[in-house]
């Protein structure tokens, strides 16, 4: 008897960036065999999206002067990004790192058939679509009380957030410095410090964001429009002994302002050095929000480290033991320290729109968007 071969039909966001710079970003249709192994395929019924997202969406392509039209856009890429990504020229490339929906088949596999039918968080970097393909070892069951939209970002955010913790004990440090600390992301890392009495030190851009951190219960929030920020930072460091930083701004002069900050608070005190401290000082990059060059005004001796940090390679390093507990903690606690909160669900469609595109490519606290596949 010749086995029946299953297949489901939908839709999918592709981008595609052409040699002459053109981006075109479009729904188009698709067709999605049966998985097999201990692959399984899921029904998206809810996907973020996040800064990790906009890379290979729009990158610094000019979307306010795009071209709009139903399910497309078509915008121009300036020259130095084009030559920058000729890897992915001519390629019609699906996006969206993470999602939560049901699992509509399965293959052979026992993990991949125990999944049948239930609802869970994955990581499939195709999201943006009707269905997705997933791997079954890297999806989150969750409960049946957990809505799509509150399963949908279980994984990005919460993951880094605790891999920042996880990073200051592996690395020895024990305080932290978070820049652009007002983000969902930023939110969450602020609850974990607490629960896990880390001292953290958050950086935020205006007043207002100072008052949503510090309604969270955080105790050290620094505007860093206000006069008197350098200094100020410099205290708080001091008083936490926070030597490890994180920031996803990338250009700009913060992280050299972060570590000469750090700098200073370890010079304290203690006797003079051409050299510098030789108290171990850290910043990871792990974003572009500003993707200008990152300018260090060397101000920090030479006891410094300036690296880029990830979620994969991180989770690589770590190890299954760790990156379990990290994925436990999540699932318990996704409707509370994990909560993650949206402006604004739209449908596919709805996502390629020039207004939406304007609010969520500009990256801006506060202005999440959940996109809904089937709405």
């Amino acid at each position: 008897m010749r086995e029946r071969i299953m297949a489901f039909t939908g839709k999918q966001l592709t981008t595609r960036l052409d040699a002459d710079g053109t981006l075109t970003v479009q729904i188009v249709p698709k067709t999605w065999d049966a998985p097999t192994g201990s692959q399984v395929l899921v029904q998206v019924e809810a996907t973020p999206i996040n800064p990790s997202d906009l890379g290979l969406l729009f990158a610094s392509a000019d979307t306010a002067n795009a071209v709009y039209s139903p399910g497309k856009v078509v915008a121009k890429m300036p020259e130095g990004a084009t030559r920058a990504m000729a890897a992915r020229h001519g390629m019609d490339m699906p996006a969206g790192n993470e999602a939560a929906g049901v699992v509509v088949a399965a293959g052979d596999s026992p993990a991949a058939q125990a999944l049948m039918g239930k609802r869970v968080a994955c990581v499939p970097g195709t999201a943006y679509a009707s269905y997705a393909y997933a791997e079954a070892g890297m999806c989150l069951p969750v409960d049946e009380s957990v809505t799509p939209a509150q399963a949908a970002s279980s994984f990005v955010n919460p993951m880094t957030a605790l891999g920042f913790v996880e990073t200051m004990r592996l690395e020895g440090f024990t305080g932290l410095v978070h820049a652009a600390a007002a983000s969902n992301l930023g939110q969450m890392l602020v609850r974990i410090c607490q629960e896990d009495n880390v001292p953290l030190v958050n950086i935020v851009r205006s007043e207002e964001q100072v008052a949503l951190l510090k309604g969270l219960g955080a105790t050290h929030v620094l505007n860093m429009t206000e006069p008197g920020f350098q200094a100020a930072l410099t205290d708080a460091i001091h008083e936490t002994g926070a030597m490890l930083g994180f920031d996803p701004i990338g250009g700009g002069t913060l992280a050299g302002q972060i570590l000469a900050a750090m700098e200073a608070s370890a010079s304290r005190g203690a006797a003079f050095s051409r050299y510098g401290s030789s108290v171990a000082k850290k910043v990871y990059i792990y974003g572009a929000l500003d993707l200008g060059p990152t300018i260090l005004n060397r101000a920090f001796g030479l006891t410094w480290d300036l690296g880029g940090w990830l979620l994969t390679p991180f989770m690589a390093k770590a190890g299954m033991e760790t990156v379990g507990r990290m994925r436990a903690r999540v699932a318990r606690d996704l409707t509370t320290t994990f909560a993650s909160h949206y402006k604004a669900q739209v449908s596919l469609e709805g996502m390629l729109e020039a207004a939406a595109v304007a609010e969520y490519n500009a990256r801006r606290t506060g202005e999440k968007y959940l996109v809904v596949p089937t709405a």
